[in-house]
């Protein structure tokens, strides 16, 4: 969930290291260890999003325009998904993170994010579409009869 969320790998790795202290320092803490899960995932987003409004350098720039995103020319869904995702608004990108790569439900991201459930799904429905329309390169082209 961080390497997604951060789009930075080193950056993740650091980020989990400080959630994992966390959850070690506050285990004793924890009111229902059914839920070890979904507060871990809690720690997680709180550590990332103190990180973001730390280290906010664009917080009065422009907002990043869709259309520089080249599509890609070579192999690397993975990669491409990840400069796609980096394109997303923060609320949008992290919506679509717990929701596809982390399997949230919609009440879930709303539980742990503490947006309204409507607003959760609207984040999720328009960065989906936002990610088809920067990703539509990897549509495969439907080949005609004529074509062999």
């Amino acid at each position: 969930m961080m390497q997604r969320c951060c789009g930075d790998a080193v950056l993740a790795d650091d980020l989990s290291q400080q959630v994992f202290l966390q959850a070690w320092r506050r285990i004793a803490y924890l009111r229902e260890p059914h839920k070890f899960g979904a507060w871990l995932k809690r720690l997680a987003l709180n550590t990332w999003l103190q990180y973001l409004r730390a280290n906010d350098a664009l917080h009065d720039a422009d907002p990043l325009d869709v259309s520089v995103v080249a599509p890609p020319t070579m192999p690397g869904a993975g990669i491409d998904l990840d400069r796609a995702l980096a394109v997303l608004s923060l609320p949008a990108r992290l919506c679509i993170v717990l929701s596809y790569h982390e399997g949230m439900t919609h009440p879930e991201i709303a539980d742990v994010t503490g947006l309204p459930i409507g607003t959760v799904k609207s984040h999720v429905r328009r960065g989906t579409q936002q990610l088809r329309s920067l990703l539509s390169a990897y549509q495969e082209i439907p080949q005609t009869e004529n074509a062999r």
